[in-house]
């Protein structure tokens, strides 16, 4: 599909970012896809029926909710890689202190065993 520029009547071309920057899906897009769509979408409009303020009042606070979900999912994921490492780290202290126990409690026996067969003098 080719889209025709209002200003100078000959097709417009891809710049250079859409080109050669490949996209997996939409969920690609970022803050600075969004604006360059925004602006495209004003500078390409109808002047004599210009976009309704509403809907793009109502776009825009779409995407910054947006946004503001995706931020808050990556936190979310730091915190849940954070909570696994100490739980990993508690892990190894309680096997590291029940290991040191059972040597105390060997080492008391052993203590306690030779204290009873050594004659008094």
């Amino acid at each position: 599909m080719t889209i025709t520029s209002i200003n100078t009547g000959q097709p417009s071309t891809p710049t250079t970012a859409t080109r050669d920057t490949p996209r997996n899906s939409l969920g690609d897009l970022g803050q600075a896809d969004f604006l360059k769509l925004m602006m495209t979408q004003l500078q390409q409009q109808d002047p004599f029926e210009p976009m309704d303020q509403t809907a793009m009042l109502a776009q825009m606070a779409q995407f910054s909710s947006l946004a503001g979900t995706t931020a808050m999912g990556d936190t979310l994921t730091r915190i849940s890689a954070q909570m696994e490492t100490l739980n990993q780290t508690g892990v190894a202290t309680q096997r590291a202190v029940a290991a040191l126990a059972t040597q105390v409690e060997a080492l008391n026996a052993a203590s306690t065993s030779s204290s009873q067969t050594t004659p008094a003098a």
